[in-house]
């Protein structure tokens, strides 16, 4: 009896040991925290004995430039008119003696710029692309049981090296990563569904086995689906993995009734691959994955699980506003769900990878993505005109120089990380790249020495037969660089993934078309070429097109209405972003649906109308003199220039969203509507009945008299309105909190946004203030915007001028659970505002 309790207390021990081993099979350490840093450059900074005690602490993602005032000195528009520089992090860990077996790496999810990493003194390499994944092995430089300490140097003393605003520093997430010898390695799954409707899926799991050990290993691979924490499927099957190699095994499991991803409804499913060698679980790899299939067509436009659906798309670069390049995910969360409020379903890239955290944000909220990689190839743009560069200096220089050498490690890497997204629909290679490449626009009679009278690029089609452009373009004898790169940049695509089309936004579609460079496409995107739809069409009836950036104009979404072989558009953009500013005091692009503080536009109104189908009304207003309309006779409204409204580009109109103006002047008042009829209403006396079938340019307008009040548009057929009234001096505010608990990781963020009030509670938009915000408790300030393009006040400060009586504090949590208070201040009034930290 007494043997038989010794082997049962034996076998328990075992089971917890295993159990054990079983949950530390794979450690994935958030290796965010614990960093020093130094703006300035250190050039012993890599030593492991380098003094670094007044370095400053900060946590990962970190942007440095963001933290600093806006400036004319040494920096540039292109880059926000913030500055660059030289940066160096530090960060001691230890690892334990029990994990002397393991094979340990980091992984970056992105360095800008011009990386270099070394552990313990010992180099281990440089990354220039600053939007690439990349990650390296530890192992044999690492003290096991002692202190260790990596570095990482960043470069961007080239100031000027892109066309908007890039950030500076470890603005990516950074994990450390600790397994067996023989184990899945980075990016070492990839999961389609081969066939996927609501009867069945077929659901192929490729997985890459590397065996680091001296002798062959026989590996059990099973393969678990989750679902909402069930699973709901498994398999298995025995693999021989040679000493010494990586090798992927294929395999299929399939899922009755599955719930399909779209936009609609984001369903997402969790494969979990381990491996067991002898019975023991040896590795544990989690990728998330969704169902669904889609396909273009050249003629019916895009098709996602069998039912044909516009793409409502905008372009958005990766900067967050206030918090720069480093973007939580939270301020992330909040802005994307304001787009899908609008009704939008899609977002380009622009112009290189995103983050992987926000792609998971966009594979849970339902966003289709177009997954862009290059602004440049081989020869730069300027990053001052936006054009072909024209002569080269230190200050400007960017990837371009570093393109040939890197591009296929960068775009691999980047295929590599997300092909397991289901957001993503398409790979772009490159971004109006053919501005780069001079006997492209000589060709077409658009521009220089070849030009046809007053004929315009974006409003005319081409001057010149095909035959004559070709005739052109091939008289030039200077090899075709561009298409050839986008054939070799292509083939790299769909070494990896065939199951998504490889896309480009074209710029000159009249060259591109037949050059080759489009051949190296499955999908022509075109750029701002709304006037050469029909042309492509008529010319080259076996291409898929589509429009990859256009302006946020009606006039620009109503093509896709008109014809079936349109899939959509990608607007540019969806949100105002930091950079491309060509005058002081202006921080960067105006032309988002969203404004830098993540506040709605009259464009978003505009494209709620044309994007969602619930009633929506929304009015705007100007004084004649700076409208673009002015008074006809019989209260008619016209355009001060003829075919205005459909030769508009970037921006919008300069409009108001109030109704504060002096006595006598004429006011053009501008309704946004999905309704068919709205009568205007001034202090309840009607102004009259517009409809939305009398105008092209679907703006409702009125030509009005002022008067102080009420301006009110009611729709005809529901009791759906919109109201603004005039008001008063600003003597009080609201706040608007979008949570009321934080959690407490140091990633957790909440929005406080602030409207100035009259002292009968009307919103104040015509007057501005300065609002003054303290902060107590376990929370640090990230920032404040009020979201104008012209405002260069500093980011992280507690105080902020009002830009249409509004503006914004971004707050994080800490690693401290509690109460914080925030107390906000106008003159001498007081608010505080109460949320918890759990």
């Amino acid at each position: 009896m007494k043997n038989c309790i010794l082997i049962y207390v034996f076998a328990l021990v075992l089971l917890a040991s295993c159990q054990s081993e079983s949950s530390e099979v794979r450690v994935i350490e958030d290796f965010n925290f614990g960093w020093k840093f130094n703006l300035g450059d250190e050039v012993d900074a890599y030593k492991v004995d380098f003094d670094d005690k007044s370095w400053r602490e900060v946590q990962l993602p970190h942007d440095w430039s963001v933290e600093h005032s806006f400036t004319q000195e040494k920096t540039g528009g292109a880059t926000a008119f913030l500055p660059g520089g030289i940066g160096w992090y530090r960060k001691s860990f230890t690892i334990p003696q029990s994990a002397k077996d393991k094979i340990v790496w980091i992984e970056f999810d992105g360095v800008y710029t011009n990386s270099e990493v070394w552990i313990n003194g010992q180099y281990l390499g440089e990354r220039p692309f600053g939007y690439a994944p990349f990650s390296y092995d530890l192992s044999k430089h690492l003290k096991f049981g002692a202190e260790n300490v990596i570095t990482v140097r960043a470069d961007r003393s080239a100031y000027i090296d892109s066309r908007w605003y890039p950030g500076s520093g470890i603005y990516r997430n950074v994990k450390l990563i600790m397994a067996n010898k023989v184990h899945i390695p980075q990016w070492g799954t990839f999961v389609t569904t081969p066939e996927a409707s609501t009867e069945k899926a077929q659901v192929n799991i490729k997985t890459t086995i590397q065996n680091r050990v001296s002798y062959d290993q026989k590996v059990v691979v099973r393969n678990s689906i989750f679902y909402q924490g069930e699973r709901i499927e498994v398999g298995e099957n025995e693999v021989n993995i040679i000493s010494g190699e990586q090798q992927e095994f294929s395999t299929d499991v399939n899922i009755l009734n599955p719930n399909l991803w779209s936009p609609e409804s984001p369903s997402m499913y969790k494969l979990v691959t381990e491996l067991f060698v002898n019975g023991v679980n040896i590795d544990r790899y989690e990728t998330p994955f969704g169902v669904r299939s889609f396909y273009f067509d050249a003629e019916k436009g895009f098709f996602l699980n069998g039912k044909n659906t516009l793409i409502k798309g905008v372009c958005l670069h990766h900067d967050g506003g206030l918090v720069g390049a480093a973007v939580p995910r939270g301020v992330w969360e909040r802005r994307l769900q304001k787009l899908k409020d609008a009704g939008c379903n899609a977002i380009r890239t622009a112009h290189n990878p995103p983050s992987a955290e926000f792609l998971d944000i966009c594979d849970e909220m339902g966003f289709l993505v177009q997954d862009e990689a290059f602004d440049e190839f081989q020869n730069a743009k300027d990053k001052r005109r936006n054009y072909n560069q024209e002569s080269v200096d230190d200050i400007t220089k960017g990837y371009a120089e570093h393109f040939d050498d890197w591009s296929e490690r960068d775009l691999t890497n980047m295929i590599l990380r997300d092909r397991n997204h289901p957001s993503i629909i398409m790979w772009s290679i490159g971004n109006e790249i053919e501005w780069t490449f001079p006997q492209y626009g000589n060709a077409t009679g658009y521009w220089g020495g070849n030009k046809v009278g007053d004929v315009n690029y974006y409003w005319d089609e081409p001057p010149f037969s095909v035959e004559k452009v070709k005739e052109l373009f091939y008289s030039n004898e200077q090899e075709d660089i561009c298409a050839k790169t986008a054939k070799r940049l292509s083939a790299i695509v769909k070494k990896y993934d065939t199951t998504r089309p490889v896309t480009a936004n074209l710029v000159i579609p009249t060259v591109s078309m037949f050059s080759g460079y489009a051949d190296a496409l499955d999908i022509v995107g075109l750029s701002y070429r709304r006037a050469v739809y029909d042309y492509c069409r008529r010319n080259y009836p076996d291409k898929v097109i589509l429009g990859t950036e256009n302006w946020v104009r009606y006039q620009e979404w109503e093509p896709v209405l008109e014809h079936d072989y349109m899939s959509g558009i990608f607007m540019w953009t969806g949100i105002h972003y930091m950079g491309e500013s060509r005058k002081w005091p202006v921080r960067g692009s105006g032309s988002g649906m969203l404004d830098f503080a993540g506040f709605e536009n009259p464009s978003y109104h505009m494209f709620k109308t044309l994007w969602k189908e619930e009633p929506h009304i929304y009015i705007t207003t100007q004084v004649e003199e700076k409208s673009p309309y002015k008074a006809g006779k019989n209260g008619t409204v016209r355009e001060k220039e003829e075919g205005w409204a459909d030769h508009q580009k970037w921006g919008w109109q300069d409009v108001n969203k109030h109704w504060n103006y002096a006595e006598g002047d004429v006011v053009m008042v501008e309704v946004y509507t999905n309704q068919p009829e709205v009568e205007l209403f001034l202090n309840n006396q009607s102004l009259g009945v517009k409809k939305l079938a009398d105008v092209h340019d679907h703006i409702l307008k009125w030509a009005v008299p002022y008067q102080q009040g009420e301006l009110k548009a009611l729709a005809v057929n529901n009791n759906t309105t919109a109201v603004i009234k005039t008001s008063l001096e600003p003597v009080s505010f609201s706040v608007n909190v979008d949570k009321k608990t934080l959690q407490a990781d140091a990633y957790d963020v909440a929005h406080f946004e602030v409207q100035l009030k009259d002292k009968d509670g009307e919103p104040v938009r015509a007057i501005e203030n300065e609002v003054v915000f303290q902060i107590s408790g376990p929370a640090k300030l990230l920032g404040v915007d009020n979201g104008s393009p012209k405002s260069v006040q500093d980011y992280q400060n507690n105080s902020v001028v009002t830009s249409e009586g509004k503006c914004l504090l971004i707050i994080q949590s800490t690693l401290e659970k509690g109460e914080i208070t925030v107390e906000v201040n106008l003159n001498d009034k007081s608010e505080k505002v109460i949320i918890k930290s759990i």
